[in-house]
């Protein structure tokens, strides 16, 4: 959590927290099920390239698998690997009876289309819920599995026990990892739901009428006072590093942290928010495919 002082009238909405709950809870379950004789959930995480961000992404997921006695099949490939040989590795794993969920790290090398590589994965294993068929579940507001950190999202405004009917939400960013995905799981809740990005005019006219402000964008502490409602909701998905000379460096978010806690009632702090909650609601696609699979 950052050092900055947090005002009283600003609860930080805690994702570190939740997601040690989430996942003692997910350690349970499994402990639970492999006494019973069940094996146990396997997770697949492909990565090419030799990437540092994405190799301590995928190194902090495979520590969350072994905490949860999870079955990791981690497989890193050269940078220069071709499109066939990943997809014949997808295929190899949809196959795989001991593998419940395949994940795809991005970001991937130029000369490979992830999408096509995403439309591989067997849907009921997408860990990620980023295939079409769980896209389209999404849309038509049906059960299946959901992209995680949107999920994550969600979560955490649950555990605080946040009322979002009625109420105007704003979504800074139209990614199809976080913007759509999200923009479409606050409409389930009854939020009227606003997405704001490059192009939009008068952009601190429509945040500062959000009462649920999400900025997810990539860019650091972009989010300033003068652009938040007194009183809102603000959660802030983006996790920039920002170069601090002589070789350090500091992890912010979207949001001016220090600016935006006078005036919000709820913020996610950077580091310590939602990213936690991404790698936990990863882990909860999988333990469900798993179940899934089992018929438990």
């Amino acid at each position: 959590m950052p050092m900055t002082a947090v005002p009283p009238s600003c609860q930080i909405l805690d994702g570190k927290a939740l997601a040690q709950k989430m996942q003692g809870e997910l350690q349970r379950d499994i402990a639970q099920l492999v006494a019973q004789g069940h094996r146990s959930p396997g997770l697949a995480v492909l990565m090419v390239g030799d990437n540092p961000a994405s190799a301590v992404y995928v190194r902090n997921k495979e520590r969350a698998c072994e905490k949860l006695s999870m079955v990791s099949f981690g497989k890193h490939f050269p940078a220069d690997t071709d499109q066939e040989t990943l997809t014949a590795a997808i295929a190899s794993l949809n196959e795989d009876e001991r593998v419940d969920g395949i994940l795809v790290q991005l970001p991937l090398p130029d000369h490979l289309d992830a999408v096509k590589l995403l439309h591989t994965i067997d849907p009921g294993k997408d860990a990620d819920g980023l295939h079409p068929v769980n896209l389209g579940h999404l849309v038509r507001g049906e059960t299946g599995l959901r992209s995680c950190t949107p999920a994550g999202v969600m979560a955490l405004l649950a555990e605080y026990n946040l009322d979002l009917t009625g109420k105007n939400a704003v979504v800074l960013g139209r990614s199809i990892l976080v913007g759509k995905p999200l923009a479409l799981m606050l409409l389930e809740k009854n939020c009227t739901v606003t997405i704001a990005h490059s192009r939009t005019q008068n952009l601190a006219d429509i945040t500062r009428q959000a009462d649920i402000l999400v900025a997810a964008i990539g860019k650091p502490e972009f989010v300033t006072a003068d652009m938040v409602k007194p009183g809102a909701i603000v959660v802030d998905v983006g996790i920039n590093r920002l170069d601090l000379g002589e070789g350090k460096s500091k992890l912010v978010g979207d949001v001016d942290f220090a600016g935006v806690a006078p005036i919000a009632s709820y913020l996610t702090p950077v580091p310590g928010g939602i990213g936690p909650m991404t790698v936990t609601l990863l882990l909860a696609n999988t333990v469900a495919s798993y179940r899934q699979r089992l018929g438990l």
